[in-house]
């Protein structure tokens, strides 16, 4: 995958995961909400908005809130999953948790199913130890 491609998967991914989060915060979602989220611009998420919508990860209704399809929602929370397990780990390994929260925001996005669902394995077997 070349780098340019790779870094608008993560940007994609980045979306997702901020329009599940701010669904579990905010009644509805719309535009404003994630561009003021993630600090980025109101047309830059209008473009976002629409290549998510070209891809089918979410609708927009006519009042623009937007909402994830099957398919966004799911994306959204395996990256959310990755992005949670793996920050809470650092943290518990004693990294500060403001890093720990970065380096789980690249990690996220890079990390391979297969290694992914091994480290889960792991800190699941050891967090049932403890």
């Amino acid at each position: 995958m070349s780098y340019s491609k790779h870094k608008s998967e993560e940007s994609v991914e980045d979306y997702l995961e901020t329009i599940l989060i701010l669904s579990k915060r905010l009644p509805e979602v719309r535009s404003i909400d994630v561009a003021n989220e993630l600090s980025y611009s109101k047309p830059s998420v209008s473009v976002a908005m629409k290549n998510l919508r070209n891809r089918q990860y979410v609708v927009v209704s006519e009042e623009g809130h937007i909402h994830l399809t099957e398919e966004g929602k799911r994306l959204a929370e395996a990256v959310y999953e990755r992005h949670t397990l793996l920050s809470d780990w650092l943290i518990r390994l004693g990294v500060n948790p403001e890093v720990a929260v970065s380096d789980a925001c690249k990690m996220e996005h890079d990390i391979s199913p297969e290694s992914f669902e091994a480290i889960k394995k792991c800190i699941l077997s050891f967090l049932e130890r403890t």
